[in-house]
């Protein structure tokens, strides 16, 4: 039987967002610590931000059957090879973790850089995984390259280091406090 069958990105996104939007107004009515003001803004702004990265590397969504289905093996799939082919397009893989180097602390005041790093990394690895899961089940043609793993902790390092400079700054300090729950330093 040949098939191919298509789901959007708003179909799962759309959803999950709006769920997260009822969860987030929920708990910022009964006035749950993280769930006013700046700390609130900072969670919104994660959730969209998480949105549009799964929108990036994992939608729309294609399954493909029968004669339609990808013929190739799941293993040429793979640059496993660091830098072999490493170029100007890693530079969207860069920025695209930059975002998430300057919230992660922010979320979880804990996160030292290479805290941040690491779980920067464990990210990349698992929507990497992902995708190689995604090719294996559905045959949509998402490749799995190791460029990437080093693109996106590149870029959750370089976000780290523009937080830091950002609270190196009296006024930018101020705001970025704000968004923290109250209990968190910095």
């Amino acid at each position: 039987m040949n098939f191919q069958i298509h789901i959007p990105t708003a179909a799962i996104l759309g959803p999950a967002l709006a769920v997260f939007a009822l969860v987030a107004w929920a708990r910022h009515r009964r006035g749950l610590p993280g769930w006013q003001g700046g700390s609130l803004v900072l969670r919104v702004v994660t959730a969209l931000y998480a949105a549009a990265v799964a929108s990036l590397t994992f939608f729309p969504l294609w399954i493909y059957g029968g004669d339609y289905r990808n013929q190739a093996e799941w293993v040429g799939q793979m640059q496993p090879i660091p830098l072999i082919m490493a170029d100007i397009t890693m530079a969207p893989n860069v920025i695209m973790f930059m975002p998430l180097g300057f919230i992660l602390p922010l979320l979880l005041p804990r996160l030292d850089r290479s805290r941040t790093v690491l779980v920067s990394a464990l990210i990349s690895l698992g929507i990497e995984a992902v995708q190689l899961i995604q090719y294996i089940v559905f045959a949509n043609g998402r490749a799995v390259d190791v460029n990437d793993l080093i693109a996106n902790t590149i870029g959750g390092l370089l976000g780290y280091a523009a937080l830091r400079a950002a609270q190196r700054g009296t006024a930018t300090r101020r705001v970025l406090d704000k968004a923290l729950p109250p209990s968190a330093t910095v």
